[in-house]
Order: C-alpha cells, then sequence, then structure tokens
C-alpha cells in the first residue's frame, strides 16, 4: 500500500514540522502525484516550505508511485535546478526510501549500458523513469515529460520587472515546455508572486483557471483546468475547506508572525501584496500611483473638521472612517482612522471615540447596510458630534475612478500613517484601476466620498436625503 504524501515526507525528512497549511498543500499535492489534477498552481510567501515540499518531496514521490515517470523540473537558473535534482536523488539513495518504495533505484552496483546519472539527469534503473532538470530557457530537446514542476522562474524582483525577461521566459514556456507534453502529461507551478503580468498571471488571461475553496472540486475539475491555491501571509479572504484561518492571522506563526509580517507590509505594501499576499500589481497600472501627500501638522486655519463612513458591506469587507480636517485653500488633512473588519458592535465605539478625540463637529454615515442603525448608534455613543445618514447610489466605479486625480491632489496623510495604519496604507498604494482586479473598495470609496463633499460649492455639498439624527 503506498504511504501518504505527508508520511512519505516525514519518514525520508524526519525533522520536517508541519503545520496545518503544510498538511493541506502535501494533501494537495498527492492528489496531483496520483493524477487527480493535472494542472495546478500554488502560491505561498517566501520561506514557508513551497520548494520542499514541490520541487524536493514530492519528485522523489511521483517516481516511487511510477517509476516509469518521466519528470521535469525547470527554475530560473540550471545550478538551482541541479540543485534540486541531486536532493531528489539524494531521497532515492536513502534507506527509508529503499524501505517504502524498492522498485524504484538509481544506485543499483551494475548499471545497464547507456545509463545516464549526472547532476542534471538520472534514470530508474530498469525502468523508463527518470529526473530531469533544466534552467529558464534551457533545452530540453528530445525528452518527453510526462510531469513538470516549475518552482520560481524569476530570481528577483528586477527579473520579475522586465519586460524582456518576462516575455523571454513566456517564450520559452510555449516554445519548450509546451512542446514536450503529451495529452497525459501535468504541470505543477509553484511561485512567489513578483508582478501581475509573469508567468502565472499570463496563464490565467488565456487558460480557464479557478481557485481552489474545496476538495470537493478536485471530482469536478476539466483536464484542461488550471487549479489555483494561493496562500496568503496575513489571511485576508474569506476562510475556507483548505485555508480556515481568520482575518489578520498569519499562515506559519512560529516562522513568520503577524508582528513581523505587518513590519515587512509597512517598508513596502505594494511588493508585500505580490509577494507575501499572493496579489501583485505592476506600479504603472496603480490607479494612486504617485502616492499621497504627506503634513507634519495641521494648517493654522482650520474651516471645517468633519468625518465619512463608509460601513462594511458584507463580513470580508472593512469599515472605512476617516476624520479630516479642510483647510482655507481646500486641501483635506486626514486626522484620524478606523479601518477594521471587526463586527459592528466593536466598531460603533472605536468610531464615536475618534470622532470624539479628532474634535469633528459633524460625520456623515452612508446608510447602505445596515449604515442607519450603526449611525443611531455612533451617536448616542458621540451626542456632541452631528451625525448624518445617507443613501449613496452613485455607481461605486465611476465615482472612484473618475475622482481618482483630485483625490491624490487634495487629500493629505499624517506623516507616519503607514505605521499607524498599515492595512488602510496597504490597499490605498496597491489599488489598480482595472476597477475588478481590486479586492476591497472600501479605502478608495471613502476618499472619493469625502473629496465630492468637499470640494464641490459648498451649496451642493449637502447629498439628497440626507437625515440628521
Amino acid at each position: 500500500m503506498q504511504p501518504a504524501f505527508a508520511d512519505f515526507a516525514r519518514a525520508v525528512y524526519p525533522f520536517l514540522e508541519l503545520q496545518p497549511f503544510h498538511r493541506t498543500y502535501y494533501g494537495l499535492l498527492e492528489a496531483f502525484a496520483e493524477g487527480r489534477i493535472r494542472r495546478l498552481i500554488v502560491t505561498m510567501p517566501p520561506q514557508h516550505g513551497k520548494s520542499v515540499g514541490a520541487t524536493t518531496l514530492l519528485p522523489a514521490y511521483l517516481l516511487g508511485l511510477d517509476p516509469d515517470c518521466r519528470v521535469a523540473i525547470a527554475s530560473y537558473s540550471g545550478m538551482l535546478a541541479s540543485k534540486f535534482n541531486r536532493r531528489v536523488q539524494r531521497i532515492i539513495e536513502s534507506r527509508e526510501y529503499g524501505e517504502l518504495f524498492p522498485e524504484t533505484t538509481i544506485k543499483r552496483g551494475t548499471k545497464p549500458a547507456g545509463y545516464i546519472r549526472t547532476a542534471d539527469e538520472a534514470e530508474i534503473i530498469g525502468r523508463r523513469g527518470s529526473i530531469l532538470s533544466v534552467g529558464r530557457e534551457g533545452s530540453l530537446t528530445g525528452n518527453r515529460v510526462d510531469c513538470f514542476i516549475l518552482d520560481d522562474l524569476y530570481k528577483d524582483a528586477m527579473e520579475a520587472h522586465s519586460p524582456l525577461i518576462r516575455e523571454n521566459c513566456w517564450e520559452w514556456y510555449t516554445s519548450v515546455v509546451r512542446t514536450r507534453m503529451h495529452n497525459r502529461s501535468r504541470e505543477l507551478i509553484v511561485f512567489t508572486r513578483w508582478h501581475e503580468e509573469d508567468l502565472i498571471g499570463r496563464l490565467r488571461q488565456r487558460e480557464p483557471c479557478v481557485e481552489l475553496t474545496s476538495w470537493a472540486q478536485l471530482d469536478a475539475l476539466s483536464a484542461d483546468t488550471w487549479l489555483h491555491l494561493n496562500f496568503e501571509a496575513l489571511k485576508e479572504s474569506p476562510p475556507t475547506e483548505l485555508d480556515p484561518r481568520g482575518a489578520g492571522e498569519a499562515l506559519w506563526v512560529q516562522q513568520q508572525g503577524a508582528a513581523l509580517l505587518g513590519g515587512k507590509r509597512r517598508l513596502d505594501p505594494l511588493q508585500f501584496e505580490a509577494m507575501y499576499q499572493g496579489h501583485p500589481s505592476s506600479a504603472h497600472g496603480l490607479l494612486y500611483g504617485g502616492g499621497f501627500g504627506e503634513y507634519e501638522r495641521l494648517p493654522h486655519e482650520i474651516v471645517r473638521r468633519a468625518a465619512y463612513v463608509d460601513t462594511a458591506d458584507t463580513g470580508d469587507d472593512y469599515l472605512c472612517a476617516l476624520a479630516y480636517a479642510v483647510d482655507a485653500d481646500g486641501g483635506i488633512c486626514i486626522i484620524d482612522a478606523v479601518y477594521s473588519r471587526e463586527a459592528m458592535e466593536v466598531t460603533e465605539g472605536e468610531v464615536a471615540a475618534m470622532l470624539e478625540r479628532s474634535d469633528v463637529r459633524q460625520a456623515a454615515i452612508e446608510s447602505n447596510n445596515g449604515g442607519r442603525g450603526f449611525a443611531r448608534a455612533v451617536q448616542r455613543l458621540a451626542p456632541a458630534v452631528r451625525v448624518e445618514w445617507f443613501h449613496q447610489s452613485g455607481n461605486k466605479e465611476a465615482r472612484i475612478l473618475s475622482n481618482a486625480a483630485t483625490v491624490q491632489h487634495l487629500v493629505r496623510f499624517p506623516r507616519g500613517w503607514q505605521q499607524r495604519w498599515p492595512e488602510l496604507c496597504a490597499h490605498l498604494t496597491t489599488y489598480r484601476r482595472r476597477f475588478r482586479a481590486n479586492r476591497w473598495h472600501d479605502a478608495a470609496d471613502v476618499l472619493t466620498g469625502i473629496v465630492e463633499r468637499e470640494a464641490t460649492d459648498p451649496k451642493q455639498r449637502r447629498v439628497r436625503g440626507v437625515r440628521f439624527l
């Protein structure tokens, strides 16, 4: 009886410490090895064990299950691919492996004529199987491949952001990788994402791809469809059967906890979204590409202090509340913020406290999706603030996109806002022009709402349908 992949991994690598997400990952790799999945993409953050599972342990497991399987490993350099190959060979040579898969061997005393074993290629003795490694843009002439494993075809951000290298990688994939495959061949791509137009991005644009959320999907998958599982370093997407973490939980707490990841996000939100969250975007595609202005201290002449609040549409959305001050020149300075996915009974108090400490005189709360009740609760908690609610009927996409330039021109944040409100900063600085490419619109929607109210003629400021409490 064949061992489960996780049991095999622990047998040949007894030092492994498998976290819950590793067991999910290994279960998926096992389904791939058994042929239940033919085209698989897995993305996860750096230093979380993706290569150990997919590029070191999996090839040995594949050859154990089927000694006639021709496996190829590809990476951004031939040297790295050869390193993976040597690791696989050492596993196959081990006593533990021999006990599990005695029919798969590369180390008998007498080798058959013409037998090949190098750092780049090794044949299974007495069978048709082999393990081959190649660097990106390397040749595979004459080699038929049953199972292809592509691990990090871009060395770093500089390579991934080079249009020339991305195009060369794509051409190599279509003219070399795909031409070595047959009807029953399988493909596994394991990447840390760098750019939205990397190999994974281009495949997702051109071929069917579904996001994996439950194990039942494996039984209804067509042969030509890619299955994609993305492990976020900090959980932001809704919980699923395969990744049941709650919002904000780190993927591997013992290795890279939420505090460490938060620091990395503050350093470079755009890169963090790509590498650690699996949501890349190119700088030229950002809506607020130039960033936002900052201020050291509020202007002396403040003509108005107010706040704008958008309650969460669903449990996955963020409540966004921004307190701001308008100066004599019409500039808008953000004073304070609440950006949270907590329940309304929590955020009601947080918003009320923000209004009071910001010395806000008036707060506008969108009445959509429970906003009316939220507004009444906030008014009870902050009686000195004039709270109004209104229904926002404008098209969100049109409003955000058409006001983007005005938002960037007028809105300024306090120096150090990236550290004070890291999630707010990340979602604004990585917000893309292609509206449907964004997961969260809450922060951009509130900035748009503030500008709509403050940058128009004062007589037009009041939105029709306003109710005061």
